[in-house]
């Protein structure tokens, strides 16, 4: 074999194994999760198996119990707004004793990690987001302005 002809078959290699190890830390890392209006009708065939939900808290759902394990909570998600700002019908109760994560309130995008039981989620673990639309605040006083 000559020279160039390893090079070419080393860099092959090369390229297959990076190849391979790109897919497969995609598949690793890339988690799918429903929102509630893709869960709701499926609610029946996933009962008891893990799953990941996306919608928000919904008002007036929250109720909090501190406890040596953590904060139990319930609370009720729903899907997000509609584009005229109207939710979509439907919300699943969820249950989850923990760490509360500092963002989690009502109105809140969340992500539920858990399993459906008896009609409840019951959540290993919740994840929240943070606003999706920046909001400033109100600008300061001419002499309240910071100066460099």
């Amino acid at each position: 074999m000559n020279r160039s002809l390893k090079f070419v078959i080393g860099i092959c290699l090369l390229v297959v194994a990076i190849g391979y190890l790109m897919a497969a830390g995609l598949q690793t890392s890339s988690t799918y999760y429903f929102t509630l209006a893709e869960f709701l009708p499926r609610q029946d065939e996933l009962a008891g198996q893990p799953v990941r939900v996306a919608g928000r808290v919904t008002e007036g759902s929250l109720r909090k119990q501190t406890s040596s394990k953590g904060t139990a909570m319930t609370f009720a998600i729903g899907d997000f707004e509609g584009p005229d700002h109207v939710a979509v019908a439907g919300a699943i109760p969820v249950a989850f004793t923990g760490v509360v994560p500092d963002m989690f309130a009502e109105g809140r995008d969340v992500i539920i990690e858990g399993t459906l039981v008896d009609g409840t989620l019951q959540a290993q673990t919740v994840m929240t987001s943070c606003p999706s639309k920046y909001e400033p605040g109100e600008e300061a006083a001419p002499d309240q302005q910071v100066k460099y």
